[in-house]
């Protein structure tokens, strides 16, 4: 990724951030009459030890010289959680990784993790890699999402997946959420591999191709695991309630296990063996 846009994304960042934080959230006066929401570039400034001039230059994403201290300060400034913090810190020190060419499909798939996916019967279990491609899931996860034996590794990108089919809109009732929580996931891969142009090629290619990606994408959050709660409406088994866990499988490849625990009491499990039943006649 070049400086031009490595530096725009820090700025939007650094804005996003300040306009979401209230003086009485950090300690600060009202102050009277506020022109800007959230807290001023100056207050941020007092509250991180560092001048003025200096905080509006970063957030203007200016080329200027950063210590992992004045970034320490800035980052309890903002009261940023680790993965924002993380995030931060890919993009005003550039020391992002650039991994190169991602490994080929077969490799990625241990046979652990193979064994992991048919042991989750009955939780729908998706494993992506760090540009969010699928490649892995169990059975579960294509009669509740889609066949994906049916698209090609280069056709099973989650996040484009997410935009571009009519029945992933339709499938989770509060589909905006449930887009913004892989989006956020995505923002932190984007933080940590800066140095590869494919994430700046990617997200410019989805605003084109999708209006409304670029409202979500600037909205999203920076979030490694998030785990939330989502509703289902399942075309052939109806309601169904999952709690999502997005789990970081450690090692070379930088997969992601995300996995759907059907909500205890919701009928949901009963749901998915009677789909799973019937699909295998």
């Amino acid at each position: 990724m070049n400086d031009e846009i490595r530096l725009r994304a820090l700025s939007e960042f650094l804005k996003m951030k300040r306009a979401k934080l209230q003086p009485a959230m950090v300690g600060l006066p009202l102050g009277g009459r506020r022109r800007t929401t959230g807290l001023r570039r100056e207050e941020v400034a007092q509250l991180a030890g560092v001048s003025t001039t200096w905080y509006t230059w970063l957030e203007q994403g200016r080329d200027i010289k950063v210590s992992i201290s004045v970034l320490e300060a800035v980052s309890d400034a903002l009261r940023l959680n680790k993965d924002e913090k993380r995030y931060l810190f890919g993009l005003a020190l550039e020391e992002a990784k650039n991994a190169g060419i991602p490994m080929e499909e077969g490799e990625l798939i241990t046979p652990s993790i193979r064994r992991i996916l048919s042991e989750l019967h009955y939780c729908p279990t998706i494993i992506t890699d760090r540009r969010s491609y699928i490649v892995g899931w169990n059975e579960a996860a294509a009669q509740v999402f889609l066949d994906f034996n049916m698209l090609s590794l280069e056709n099973r990108n989650l996040i484009e997946l997410l935009f571009a089919r009519k029945e992933l809109r339709a499938l989770a009732v509060n589909w905006e959420h449930f887009a913004k929580g892989f989006l956020s996931i995505f923002r932190t891969y984007l933080g940590q591999y800066m140095a590869d142009d494919w994430y700046s090629e990617f997200i410019e290619t989805m605003i084109d191709k999708y209006p409304d990606f670029e409202v979500m994408w600037n909205e999203s959050e920076v979030s490694s695991a998030p785990e939330v709660m989502i509703e289902f409406r399942h075309s052939k088994a109806g309601k169904m309630l999952y709690n999502l866990t997005s789990l970081q499988v450690h090692g070379m490849n930088d997969l992601r296990c995300s996995i759907y625990t059907p909500v205890d009491g919701s009928g949901t499990e009963e749901k998915l063996k009677q789909l799973l039943k019937r699909e295998s006649k």
